[in-house]
């Protein structure tokens, strides 16, 4: 068999008809280099964030199963479009959902993991000679329920099915060039890398960078496939991330301002009380992280919770512990993230010296060999960004 390639397109790449057909004209050129081609492509623009304003319209907190039948639907206008037009370019091409994709999830909605993908379908339609396009983002369950994977899940679709098909790469289209030293829209001397690590990726993804879904690289270090992030608007090489590690000291820098510091206080509160808060969260999927019990006689913890979350943190909290007191603080964290970043002590001394003369007030650090992170007890600017950004990355 030809090679199998892997293409996603993110939202920007297909938000309206005109860049539909640029996507079409750039996945022609892989099939006339004979290559077998399957496609993965999220909802056109900002679809996804209509979809959720819609149902936040209705109630404060969807249902999460009906959340998900809705929510599928912004891909697949996007797969049924983007097959017309191929199809009127004299391309055979076929549009298939996540579940008929055979792409099987675990029973969490919301935020699903992949568990098996079953490629007889998309196999068959390769063999015919027809580019396979997949709705991102989503699959079914054990109870033939749809699921979706989260914001960003469809990076995760497509190394998935990449790694499944055991394709030699995968490439993820998105309005970008590239991965760069920071978000080049809130620094405008950010540069873009030729190539970064999977520990490395996986480190700027999980602490709040848009660029690739943390569990999309994780999939692609698991079964060596690199991953090429380019533009769908501009020729160039974009950024290849693998398994190569360099000692190259700071690689990136995150500004995650889309955190929420909670602080739950109980007088009469115990062990077990913080055992079973913690439970509960795991059973009603919150990602909560940096939990703290800082009471040795009182009920008192503290974590932090990402910002779409809060609506239904603050349901679980009346529901099932409406007697504790709570308050919820905006929050930054920046993120200094390179191979070796600890080896060198004037990275921390030149981000410690911005800290202090910002007068900013530290809630935490967290350092490990790849990582530097600060977290803050408030919001701070971008300018702070754009020093640390200044001060490390020449």
């Amino acid at each position: 068999m030809d090679e199998i390639v892997v293409l996603k397109f993110g939202g920007s790449s297909v938000a309206d008809n005109e860049k539909l057909k640029i996507v079409a004209n750039k996945i022609k050129k892989f099939y006339n280099d004979s290559k077998k081609i399957v496609v993965v492509v999220s909802a056109q623009g900002k679809t996804t964030d209509r979809l959720i304003e819609e149902a936040k319209s209705l109630t404060k907190l969807p249902n999460e199963r009906e959340l998900d039948v809705l929510l599928s639907t912004g891909e697949q206008v996007s797969i049924s479009k983007l097959s017309i037009l191929l199809n009127d370019m004299k391309i055979p091409a076929i549009s298939l959902t996540g579940w008929q994709a055979g792409i099987f999830t675990n029973n969490i909605n919301q935020n699903a993991i992949i568990e098996d993908i079953d490629t007889s379908r998309i196999l068959k339609e390769l063999k015919e000679g027809k580019v396979v396009i997949i709705a991102g983002f989503q699959g079914v369950n054990s109870m033939s329920d749809i699921t979706t994977l989260g914001r960003g899940g469809s990076d995760t679709t497509a190394v998935a099915i990449a790694a499944k098909l055991k394709c030699k790469i995968c490439y993820i289209f998105s309005d970008v060039d590239g991965v760069y030293s920071t978000d080049p829209r809130q620094v405008k001397q950010a540069k873009k890398l030729d190539n970064i690590s999977y520990d490395e990726m996986i480190d700027i993804a999980n602490e709040g960078a848009k660029v690739l879904h943390p569990r999309c690289v994780e999939l692609g270090q698991k079964y060596c496939i690199p991953i090429v992030a380019k533009s769908t608007f501009i020729e160039n090489e974009g950024t290849i991330i693998h398994d190569k590690l360099e000692e190259t000291a700071v690689k990136n820098i995150v500004k995650n301002d889309n955190i929420i510091y909670v602080n739950a206080r109980y007088k009469n509160g115990s062990d077990y009380l913080f055992n079973e808060m913690y439970k509960t969260f795991i059973s009603y999927g919150l990602d909560v992280k940096n939990l703290i019990n800082s009471s040795e006689t009182n009920f008192e913890i503290s974590f932090t919770i990402n910002k779409q979350n809060l609506d239904k943190l603050e349901r679980l909290l009346k529901e099932k512990f409406n007697f504790i007191e709570y308050s919820f603080t905006e929050i930054s964290r920046i993120s200094i993230i390179g191979n070796g970043v600890t080896k060198d002590n004037l990275i921390l001394r030149n981000v410690m010296n911005i800290i202090e003369n910002n007068k900013l007030n530290i809630l935490s650090m967290e350092i490990n060999e790849t990582k530097i992170a600060i977290m803050f007890k408030s919001s701070v600017s971008n300018t702070v960004l754009q020093d640390i950004h200044n001060a490390l990355i020449k």
